[in-house]
């Protein structure tokens, strides 16, 4: 009788803060709909939203001739049923990588690519792994030569392009990783019991604010409140699709850093492959104003990309080195912040949250709301051609 009228004092403060929302939290969490957004065409890919590039890039996403020693596919990393991450703390190539893979759902809807950010196209990013001697230890030549040589992919290529595959190397290699972009635009995370949530309150329907568990409401009252975790995971993907210091350590070895958004940008400002590079198929719908204005920041060290929460379920471990387990442990990092850790030049968001017990439980009910079921890849046949 002791412990369960404890239990019950434990579970009071949250029932009753959970009871309802004001309508500053009923209006902060309409900003995080609706879902899906609409259809968007990428105007520096000229493959983007084509039917027949999207069959192409899926076949060369799973393809895993594409890498040097042609044991390792895009896919390796990017599995379907693991929400297009993979569970390991840090992918692992041909050779061992300092970061997490990162899922590929809602791609399409970022506005830089990569944990640092060192792409503005998703066609750029598409082709950077593939050139990567850790990663797939590809090349451009080596992939321009596969789509000529191997029948089923030049006869897809025809299909997505028009015309058969050049002699110009860089360019039917670029062309490859626009139709993977192509593909994985089509990675759209599924509705989520949030969003009916959301679309309840929208509507004002009759027990919007009980159709979800009560510590489940608690926990968005944390979130779009004292949590302040919207003013980075905001709209309907949850996420500003900016950087920022989370109070990760930069050491990823002895003597050895990740300089997180300030090496990305360095990277970005010297790529070929992205808006102010030759390969922009339209610079006047997709300018590249906002690219060249963005400089190194010494404050850029230990930035790194705020991921989307959606599919959150399916992508642990979780934050750019994959160091922690579980959401749970993620929402304790946030909690017990240590601020000595956040770069001094940076920015001043974050304090630790000093959340209870019930409150962890709380955020951790809340965000479960995101959650989707495993996803199924289907891969074309290489033996068939339209």
């Amino acid at each position: 009788m002791k412990r369960w009228l404890i239990a019950l004092c434990l579970l009071l403060p949250v029932m009753a803060a959970a009871g309802s929302l004001t309508e500053a939290e009923r209006a902060a969490l309409l900003r995080h709909g609706p879902w899906p957004p609409a259809p968007h065409i990428d105007p520096s890919n000229r493959a983007s939203g084509n039917p027949a590039a999207i069959a192409l890039g899926q076949m060369l996403f799973h393809d895993a001739r594409l890498s040097g020693s042609g044991t390792m596919a895009c896919a390796g990393c990017h599995a379907a049923e693991k929400g297009w991450a993979d569970e390991r703390p840090t992918a692992i190539g041909l050779l061992p990588v300092d970061r997490n893979s990162i899922g590929l759902v809602d791609v399409r809807l970022w506005r830089w690519f990569g944990w640092d950010g060192a792409m503005d196209t998703l066609w750029g990013q598409s082709l950077r792994p593939i050139l990567d001697p850790r990663e797939m230890g590809g090349s451009l030549a080596g992939t321009a030569a596969l789509i000529r040589d191997d029948p089923a992919l030049a006869c897809r290529y025809r299909a997505a392009f028009g015309h058969e595959p050049s002699a110009e190397t860089e360019g039917v290699a670029v062309d490859a990783a626009k139709a993977i972009a192509a593909f994985l635009e089509t990675l759209t995370s599924p509705r989520a019991a949030f969003d009916d949530f959301r679309d309840g309150l929208a509507a004002n329907a009759p027990g919007a604010v009980d159709a979800i568990p009560a510590d489940a409401l608690m926990g968005a009252k944390l979130f779009v409140g004292r949590g302040q975790c919207a003013v980075c995971h905001l709209g309907p993907n949850f996420t500003n699709r900016e950087f920022h210091d989370t109070g990760v350590p930069f050491f990823v070895a002895s003597g050895r850093v990740d300089p997180g958004r300030h090496g990305g940008i360095q990277s970005l400002r010297a790529s070929r492959f992205g808006l102010s590079g030759p390969f922009n198929d339209d610079p006047v719908a997709a300018p590249a104003a906002l690219t060249a204005a963005v400089l190194p920041l010494h404050r850029n060290w230990g930035e790194f990309r705020v991921p989307s929460l959606r599919n959150l379920n399916l992508t642990a471990p979780y934050l750019h080195d994959g160091s922690l387990a579980t959401l749970r442990d993620v929402i304790r990092h946030y909690s017990e912040l240590d601020e000595d850790r956040l770069h001094a030049d940076g920015e001043a968001l974050l304090r630790p949250l000093r959340l209870s017990s019930a409150e962890i439980d709380a955020l951790e009910a809340f965000l479960r709301l995101l959650a989707a079921p495993p996803m199924v890849a289907r891969v074309p046949s290489l033996t068939t051609c339209p």
